[in-house]
């Protein structure tokens, strides 16, 4: 049953049936946010069975976040053009394949073309999410749904290594790093199912064409940005790494310029002309991009570390960093009572947190000898996580609030775009100081060598620690700039 609804410009689903179809939408998410995180527990079992390179094991990280972020412009106007219910299940559909063909993939080749078909499978139906729950919920309900989908998406983060470490330790059916792609199967089906039965088809926009040329030209200069800075270190960085690095810039220029004609024209464009104008949106991408940088390369940095460097099983590593993802947690409790107020103010807070955190973390890192002691992880992972959880939705929502309404939708989608790229970045910085200090082998070693591991992970730690400091500065300056003027 559905009823039109003024106020919410499109059909909302009767009320059973859309709490249910939040459901299957959440479950889907749930499976994307997850498989980010759970995949870096499976990495040093990979790279002993496979006899994957530690290129190679940054393309298994790298790839999905990468494809998954080229696609989320595109894939979020599909949904539009094709329509929502209909790009979700493809996008389901395409996800619970590409995971059996990850689970089963013979080498590592076949696991990076797999991850890559993954990533942009999740593309197609991540966007959808938060649309048709847009569509089918009351304005008065939609603070709840929203609220619903930061708590899933907080316990995404913390199930999916601890889960993904406790599939890989039982070894069920001698499986091994396997089931850490696998789990997505069973939860892909249900969904699948759910979706069929409870997610209303809506009507899809037949005025509206796919921009295929701006769609091109944004995947080419983010491949030509992240390429280089994967493969470079393990060719001896020859000359055609930096040009691709420079090349992306005319690449990039030359995606906004024609995004700008086919605004002038009344073409569609995956960013609208308002956007395009809007200088304060094109700043705090831009402090997007950095801030995602910061984390993600960390997490797969510490996930070697424990278990190729100290012999942490894969379940103990998820179990040593589950308070990051617990202060993350807490924070996003703590700070939602806050609503639209000292938004800068708590991204600067949650940034310098990080600083103090990834100090603390880079301390315990040097101070491991040749037995590990998790404990000292802790509590500067809190700390992480908590300055995370304080920095992130405001970050989201300064960066939301210089959006006019009509370009909402493609600007959400360009938010999750950028993040993903600076999350793709933060991979091949942090691996390439990571594996490039550990030296040929240095994924074979055991403790005789335990210092070197020390070494490369304490040295990687230092790139998230710029990172979050710069954005400290950054931040905190504007807020006292802003506050100066208002008194």
């Amino acid at each position: 049953m559905t009823i039109v609804s003024k106020a919410s410009h499109g059909p909302v689903t009767a009320a059973n049936n859309r709490w249910a179809a939040l459901s299957v939408l959440f479950l889907a998410s749930f499976m994307n946010l997850m498989d980010v995180s759970i995949v870096n527990v499976a990495l040093p079992q990979i790279q002993a069975d496979t006899g994957a390179t530690s290129t190679q094991l940054e393309w298994v990280a790298a790839i999905y976040v990468l494809a998954l972020a080229v696609g989320l412009l595109p894939c979020g106007r599909f949904g539009d053009v094709f329509g929502r219910r209909r790009m979700f299940i493809w996008g389901l559909i395409g996800f619970t394949l590409s995971s059996a063909v990850c689970g089963f993939a013979p080498d590592v080749v076949s696991l990076i073309v797999a991850r890559a078909v993954k990533g942009i499978a999740a593309a197609m139906m991540v966007p959808q999410v938060l649309a048709i729950a847009h569509v089918i919920f009351l304005p008065e309900e939609k603070s709840r749904v929203f609220g619903l989908f930061g708590t899933v998406s907080s316990l995404a983060v913390v199930a999916g290594p601890i889960i993904g470490g406790a599939l890989i330790s039982a070894d069920i059916g001698d499986l091994g790093w396997r089931l850490a792609f696998l789990v997505n199967v069973p939860f892909g089906i249900a969904a699948l199912v759910g979706a069929q039965v409870f997610v209303p088809a809506l009507d899809a926009d037949i005025e509206t064409q796919p921009d295929w040329i701006g769609t091109g030209l944004f995947t080419i200069a983010a491949v030509l940005l992240v390429l280089p800075m994967i493969e470079g270190r393990a060719l001896g960085w020859p000359w055609w790494c930096f040009a691709a690095i420079a090349a992306s810039v005319p690449v990039a220029l030359g995606f906004l310029a024609y995004e700008r004609k086919c605004g002038a024209a009344g073409l569609s464009a995956l960013m609208p002309p308002g956007l395009l104008a809007n200088a304060p949106y094109l700043q705090r991408l831009g402090l997007v991009t950095l801030f995602f940088s910061g984390v993600p390369g960390l997490f797969l940095v510490l996930a070697v570390f424990l278990q190729s460097g100290f012999g942490l099983t894969a379940l103990q590593s998820g179990l040593v960093t589950a308070p990051f993802p617990v202060g993350v947690m807490l924070a996003s409790m703590t700070t939602e009572r806050f609503g639209n107020r000292y938004l800068s103010l708590r991204i600067a807070t949650g940034a310098a947190l990080l600083v103090f955190g990834m100090i603390g973390l880079q301390l315990a890192i040097k101070s491991t000898g040749v037995e590990l002691n998790p404990y000292a992880f802790i509590s500067p992972l809190l700390i992480c996580g908590f300055g995370m959880g304080t920095a992130i939705m405001s970050l989201f929502q300064v960066t939301m609030s210089s959006v006019a309404s009509q370009d909402a939708g493609a600007g959400s989608g360009a938010v999750q775009a950028f993040q993903q790229i600076g999350a793709a970045l933060g991979i091949a910085i942090a691996g390439s100081i990571f594996f490039g200090l550990l030296g040929e082998g240095g994924m074979d070693a055991g403790t005789d060598i335990a210092p070197r591991f020390v070494d490369a992970a304490a040295t990687a730690t230092t790139y998230s620690i710029a990172v979050f400091t710069i954005l400290t500065l950054l931040v905190g300056v504007s807020a006292w700039k802003a506050r100066k003027a208002t008194t």
